[in-house]
């Protein structure tokens, strides 16, 4: 069965509302981002929304323990959702009505939705039309400034991907799997590896629901690569980890595999293409799309510690 969640979860967590004066005298304030500030119901809303059925099902105690070991994280996300909003915003980036309408279009022919489909779906998460409509409009707003800022502005060179083929020949040399990896480090000392694993069985609980591999590594993975969505790029066979090696034996191409331990930590991994070495064309086409996203990382990430250091940020928690 359809869950709409795949598509709503990112609005829903990347959008909430400022919250207004009169609300905040009823609520506790857990984070000041400039001149707006996230409240505690705000945050714990988000993670309520998150929680799978398993861990709705569970006592309060239990499902309260769940969440306050994930506040901190969540409300990182939270701020700096915020601060992309205020930048789009300084910056008189705007979105129309028609992009709105072009949007969710295009979320109704992917998912061959009817309209009143997708209302029944937005209305079963707990939103009206106009609020879903305002968080769509925020999340188009945040991809205008992202592109503004970082992506439109980075380009491959036909000689960068010579020079990183040419240093990295063993890599092209034989068969390569292209990967996306949901990653928990792995507890220090006696560190309950437990808890690793029931974070690790929640994440596999929601893909098998039918949410996106991509949207749930750039929430839940501890690896860098969480930020691409958990994209590894290509990865030859010969120089993975043998325990990468026997979990990839067992899995077709768009599947993703149950938790696994190594050395680092526990792995979730999708297998999202298998190419032969004699393809090279293709890879020099996915070397440059992987040079184009390990850059934007990396001034994505430069440009929100910039927002950060130029902002006034209080986290209450």
């Amino acid at each position: 069965m359809f869950r709409f969640n795949k598509v709503i979860i990112v609005l829903f967590l990347c959008m909430l509302p400022v919250t207004s004066h009169a609300a905040i005298l009823l609520d506790r304030v857990v984070a000041v981002v400039n001149k707006e500030v996230i409240t505690w119901s705000e945050l714990y809303k988000v993670m309520e929304f998150e929680a799978t059925e398993q861990i709705k099902t569970l006592s309060e105690e239990e499902r309260m323990k769940i969440f306050k070991d994930t506040e901190a994280a969540f409300l990182e996300t939270l701020i700096d959702i915020r601060l992309q909003l205020q930048e789009a915003k300084r910056l008189g980036l705007e979105v129309t009505l028609e992009e709105v309408a072009e949007t969710i279009e295009n979320i109704k022919k992917k998912y061959s939705m009817t309209h009143t489909d997708f209302r029944e779906s937005v209305q079963r998460e707990g939103f009206t039309l106009e609020e879903y409509k305002k968080r769509l409009s925020e999340q188009i707003l945040i991809n205008k400034v992202v592109n503004h800022q970082i992506r439109n502005k980075i380009v491959v060179s036909d000689a960068e991907v010579k020079r990183h083929m040419e240093a990295n020949r063993e890599i092209f040399s034989g068969e390569t799997y292209r990967l996306s990896l949901i990653f928990f480090k792995k507890p220090e000392g006696n560190g309950d590896k437990k808890a690793i694993e029931e974070r690790a069985l929640l994440v596999i609980q929601k893909l098998k629901g039918g949410e996106d591999f991509s949207a749930l590594a750039r929430m839940y993975s501890e690896d860098p690569s969480g930020r691409l969505g958990g994209d590894l790029g290509f990865i030859n066979k010969d120089l993975m980890a043998k325990e990468f090696v026997e979990v990839l034996s067992g899995i077709k191409v768009g599947d993703f595999s149950m938790p696994f331990w190594t050395e680092r930590g526990l792995h979730i991994i999708k297998l999202d293409e298998k190419v032969p070495a004699q393809n090279i064309d293709k890879v020099k086409e996915d070397v440059r799309r992987q040079l184009a996203e390990d850059q934007f990382l990396e001034r994505y990430k430069s440009w929100i510690k910039g927002l950060r250091e130029k902002a006034y940020i209080e986290i209450r928690l």
